[in-house]
């Protein structure tokens, strides 16, 4: 390779053939979001070594078919941190499908360090290398780039491959191997590069949850729309109309225009773009049969029975993280194991992503015997950790 920054498909195209015949590359993007709905691409680098790194200029060469090509090569693992919204990023920008992807971040939660960690702290303490944060808000659109802007994109992925050397060298059992192996497939499904069911982007409302069961059925039929509309139009979801809009118009039920103005912080403008179709998403959600209406959480006294048995099952999960250093995020979030709390007091646990594939045999089944009764645990006297109690144990 030549050089530094790609600017042509003739250019690109080598580039891709040297991807082609590597063990891995290392790939990150920079881009701005601040007034479309999908990111603009400004560039996307590329790297083999800690001396061999490349920048792609995607103002200059936009056509990125072969970039794609090399995405979807199996026999050479990508390496990104922190890659979900890189991988659509690139998806969206070349058409394919990920494969074989190596994620920094998520595999640092493996070997005792935090699955959330950023690239600077990961590089410092794998490496003992400090990367520069001075660009962290720069224009990557604007040409010509700047030296400093260069030198900051080519370290977002000069360091990579070290890094995943440094972390596989970490993964001390074949046991763990095999975890990392399953949980870094899941950058191969291809449902994680579909565009989200717009019925569901109501419930990022804030308050939904006080909303009787008509009115988050005309939010769920209003957000729905506005996606669909920011999509279509690429701006923001709250260019179209803001949240606040949303939320006051589900509860109004507006059947005309001159009821829609009222509404607080709805511009006449807007209401002369978009009140007709509005109105009749208003009138659709309207007529969402009784059985089919999303159905608000009911607060009562089970509540703190709940949050109970949640914070039980959050601490004995934390204990047994610290006990194999693996990091409790991986694990699940707070809402995932709410869900699975919930799920084992109904019986439906089987289906829980807890009870599949590595969380289960790491910790699934154990929480499930215990949130159903069926064990008990106790504190090791010489680690201070949970663990489960043998039959032979009194309690």
């Amino acid at each position: 390779m030549k050089p530094a920054i790609i600017r042509s498909e003739n250019e690109l195209d080598e580039l891709v053939r040297r991807a082609h015949s590597a063990e891995c590359v290392a790939l990150d993007t920079e881009f701005i979001w601040e007034r479309t709905y999908y990111p603009i691409l400004g560039l996307v680098q590329v790297g083999f070594s800690e001396k061999e790194c490349y920048l792609i200029d995607t103002i200059a060469c936009r056509a990125l078919s072969a970039l794609g090509a090399v995405l979807e090569d199996e026999k050479v693992t990508k390496i990104l941190h922190d890659a979900h919204q890189d991988l659509v990023i690139l998806h969206r920008a070349t058409g394919a499908l990920p494969k074989t992807i190596f994620d920094s971040q998520c595999a640092a939660g493996f070997v005792g360090l935090s699955a959330t960690i950023s690239l600077g702290h990961l590089v410092q303490t794998l490496l003992g290398v400090k990367l520069s944060k001075t660009e962290t808000r720069t224009n990557w659109l604007r040409r010509p780039l700047s030296k400093r802007q260069i030198a900051y994109a080519l370290n977002d992925v000069r360091y990579l491959p070290a890094v995943r050397k440094e972390i596989l060298s970490r993964v001390d059992t074949s046991e763990f191997k095999q975890w990392l192996t399953e949980e870094l497939s899941t950058y191969d499904n291809p449902e994680l590069y579909r565009e989200k069911d717009s019925h569901v982007q109501f419930q990022r409302i804030k308050g939904v949850k006080r909303f009787s069961a008509i009115e988050m059925a005309v939010l769920c039929e209003l957000a729905s729309w506005r996606e669909e509309r920011a999509r279509t139009e690429d701006r923001p979801r709250e260019h179209i109309v803001t949240d606040k809009v949303l939320a006051a118009i589900a509860q109004s039920k507006p059947a005309t225009h001159s009821a829609l103005r009222p509404t607080r912080d709805f511009p006449s403008k807007k209401i002369r773009r978009y009140g007709d179709e509005i109105i009749r998403v208003v009138e659709k959600g309207l007529r969402t049969p009784p059985a089919e209406c999303p159905q608000p959480q009911k607060n009562n006294g089970e509540d703190e029975a709940l949050n109970a048995r949640i914070d039980f099952a959050m601490a004995y999960i934390k204990g047994r993280c610290i006990a194999r250093k693996i990091d409790p995020a991986l694990i699940g979030s707070r809402a995932e194991i709410t869900e699975f709390v919930r799920d084992c007091t109904t019986g439906l646990e089987e289906s829980n992503r807890l009870m599949q594939g590595w969380r289960l045999a790491f910790i699934g089944r154990e929480l499930q015997k215990l949130l159903t009764g069926k064990h008990a645990i106790r504190l090791n006297p010489s680690t201070g950790l949970p663990q489960i109690t043998s039959e032979s144990d009194s309690i």
